[in-house]
């Protein structure tokens, strides 16, 4: 197995309602990745196409987006584990490279989430639990999460205070990411009182300023063989561990009180294969859809030890200047989640720690940064770690 790299990251700007095509929206994120590497389409050997199709007006989107970014006759695959999609298929691409099938793929991660209503959203997001035995009981990813709230509350103590520190230091960063649709400010005194902007209930524990927001956007990440990244980069960023896993879809399946035990078989599996620990880790992106998600990837990834992650958030060791920082572009929280690109956008974010071109974000001389990306709640999960 020969050694990967990541040589091209590209992200459009995610917003609210994109008013041009899917072909359009990946071609954002695919021509600033494009112009990263150096690299033509035609130098491209395959392309990995990742969305949640439920949201998708355009059935196999992947050979429409293939064509459409000058990556025919090459190969065009498509991996859909709904929220991780895109750092499932850099899995495929790791995979595809390091066996020598091809030397160079194209991961692109898409979602336009606004051809359908919130409601109908909603109801599709139900739809990623069993439709026989969970979601026909009006299940939706705020009440999921919820419950993992209500659990680790239970379990640890932990306050609603400490999941509204999380969101207050995602817009801390979000205000400086050019690419979120959320950039204002964020403060505990919005979460005062239900009337509060941030306080409105959700689905309790979790408010409105709990909640990441739909958006549209593309992400796009090029994978090559060593020998590729010597020749198209100077700035190689290489793929040292790739851990997945997978749960029983229905929660009744599950003890709530272990948090997501995908992130941490992952997190495992990421680690003895990069030879490294948690303590190891510069600077990571976390899957935090909800403020309680990101809390639980603290102690699931080794940054905490369980029930202690609020301690990381109170004493602010998850900003950009403390001992491990998390999601300092502003997370899901704050960027907004299409679907199919977070995982790219995350994985994107990181590239550009470990090069040292984060600009307003960069965090102090990381050399070894982590990935984190949750599908659904908690059935998928991928953890992916980078080093320079």
């Amino acid at each position: 197995m020969g050694k990967v790299a990541i040589i091209g990251v590209g992200q459009s700007t995610f917003v609210r309602s994109y008013p041009g095509s899917i072909r359009e929206l990946a071609f954002e994120g695919f021509r600033e990745a494009l112009k990263d590497s150096t690299m033509k389409a035609s130098d491209i050997g395959a392309s990995v196409v990742c969305s949640a199709p439920e949201y998708d007006k355009q059935r196999s989107p992947a050979g429409v987006l293939a064509e459409y970014l000058g990556l025919n006759p090459q190969p065009t695959f498509y991996v859909e584990t709904l929220c991780s999609s895109s750092s499932t298929g850099l899995k495929l691409a790791y995979s595809l490279v390091a066996s020598g099938l091809h030397d160079s793929v194209a991961v692109i991660g898409f979602q336009k989430m606004s051809e359908i209503s919130s409601a109908e959203s909603q109801e599709r997001m139900g739809r990623g639990a069993d439709i026989q035995w969970e979601s026909p009981f009006g299940t939706m990813m705020p009440a999921y999460y919820a419950m993992h709230a209500q659990a680790h509350m239970a379990k640890y103590g932990t306050t609603s205070e400490d999941l509204a520190l999380i969101r207050v230091k995602a817009a801390t960063y979000g205000q400086i990411n050019e690419k979120a649709v959320y950039r204002k400010p964020v403060t505990l005194d919005m979460f005062a009182t239900p009337q509060s902007p941030m306080g409105g209930p959700v689905s309790s524990p979790l408010r409105v300023g709990d909640c990441c927001a739909n958006a549209d956007g593309s992400s796009c990440v090029i994978v090559v063989n060593e020998e590729k990244a010597k020749a198209f980069s100077k700035k190689p960023i290489w793929i040292l561990g790739i851990g997945s896993a997978s749960t029983s879809v229905n929660m009744a399946g599950r003890d709530i009180l272990s948090g997501l035990t995908v992130a941490k078989e992952s997190a495992d599996q990421a680690y003895k294969m990069a030879g490294v620990t948690a303590k190891d880790i510069d600077v990571a992106e976390v899957h935090d859809c909800f403020t309680i998600a990101e809390m639980m990837a603290y102690e699931a990834l080794g940054f905490a030890k369980p029930g202690e992650g609020r301690d990381l958030i109170r004493g602010k060791e998850t900003y950009k200047e403390g001992s491990i920082p998390v999601n300092v572009d502003g997370g899901l929280l704050s960027k907004g989640h299409p679907i199919g690109a977070t995982g790219g956008s995350q994985i994107r974010t990181i590239v550009l720690q470990l090069r040292g071109e984060a600009g307003p974000m960069q965090v102090k001389d990381p050399k070894i940064g982590l990935v984190h990306n949750i599908g659904g709640v908690g059935l998928y999960g991928n953890v992916t770690i980078l080093g320079r």
